[in-house]
């Protein structure tokens, strides 16, 4: 058997049972190649069972509202794929009348699915003959080929390309497809791959010349930005004042508490008087609490966010505050870092 047949065979012995692999539905499968975009399966996986349950078609979907939506997606990070989802989802009731599309040209059309998304659902869907190439693909075949071209540089993406198109099973493009991603989750491993086990690690280059460790080849990411968030927790008990954050930035449109950033950390004190605070809250800030920092990593970002509670209320409100009710707080969209700074406070 050649590389990819025994790769299938291997698959077909070894695939984990996972909902979104007995289906064709395109939109259910939609939801989970979405959902599982920078996130492991074990993390994804209770998510999809619960959007899935919500929102069992593209029509329940697209009805929804975004701080559902959001609600939903609290705690599984890139918030904008969540936002997109409801867009894509309306976009599909529009212009197919609540059927998601199941073809490639179609799918690249749609937000947020992009050239790999669009494969793997035309793919699993209706077995068209697109190759699949994610993070797994990429790592298979870099080690198996021996090629040492940066996979996240226009030159390298080509070339995975089209030795991913040019191995695919066309007349099964589905199986082979999965096949191909199975492998590279479960075996070939970013760290520690099981080339022991492996059914083909007597023709893999990485193996033979001890590279496993050096493929796949990956450009430096950019530099990582620091951030400093300091909270204010203001509340009588009854309601908390919150801030519904813009389009602009982090956490687009959810919520968070009032905030102040500065450009490096500073003690509670030397915080009180700077213009930004005492613009709020006058000259004499009272701290009843300074929370331990919390470190807060996102993709180009890592952030070092505190919260201070006082009983200092302010005179004048942001545009974007308002307080609100603590027995609704549950049903607003919280980045997951506010999640913890606030849900023994209020029992969330």
């Amino acid at each position: 058997m050649n590389f990819t047949d025994e790769l299938v065979q291997w698959y077909l012995a070894n695939k984990r049972d996972l909902p979104w692999r007995n289906t064709t539905d395109a939109y259910t499968i939609w939801l989970s190649e979405i959902i599982l975009q920078q996130t492991r399966v074990e993390q994804g996986l209770p998510y999809f069972n619960r959007f899935v349950e919500k929102y069992p078609t593209v029509t329940d979907f697209a009805a929804a509202s975004e701080d559902e939506v959001l609600k939903l997606w609290q705690g599984l990070g890139y918030y904008s794929r969540g936002r997109n989802m409801l867009k894509t989802a309306r976009l599909v009731q529009e212009m197919y009348n609540g059927v998601f599309p199941k073809t490639y040209n179609e799918l690249i059309k749609l937000k947020g699915i992009g050239e790999y998304t669009a494969a793997a659902i035309a793919s699993f869907s209706s077995n068209e003959a697109k190759a699949v190439v994610d993070g797994n693909v990429y790592r298979v075949l870099a080690r198996y080929f021996g090629i040492d071209e940066a996979i996240n540089s226009a030159g390298g993406k080509k070339t995975f390309q089209s030795l991913a198109t040019d191995l695919l099973n066309k007349k099964n493009a589905a199986l082979h497809n999965q096949a191909m991603m199975e492998f590279g989750a479960m075996l070939c491993k970013p760290k520690n791959p099981a080339c022991g086990v492996c059914p083909v690690h007597m023709g893999c280059a990485a193996f033979l010349n001890n590279t496993t460790t050096a493929l796949p080849v990956k450009l430096k990411a950019v530099k990582v930005r620091e951030r400093f968030f300091n909270y204010f927790l203001i509340t009588d008990g009854q309601t908390v004042l919150m801030n519904k954050r813009g389009d602009k930035d982090i956490w687009a449109n959810m919520y968070d508490l009032p905030m102040i950033e500065t450009a490096s950390l500073l003690p509670a004190h030397e915080l009180a008087k700077l213009p930004g605070v005492t613009g709020i809250f006058g000259d004499k800030l009272n701290i009843i609490e300074d929370t331990p920092v919390i470190k807060h990593i996102l993709t180009h970002q890592r952030l070092f966010v505190r919260m201070i509670k006082t009983d200092n209320f302010p005179s004048v409100l942001n545009q974007n505050w308002a307080y609100i009710p603590v027995k609704t707080l549950h049903e607003l969209a919280l980045p997951k870092v506010i999640f913890i700074l606030i849900k023994n406070i209020f029992n969330l």
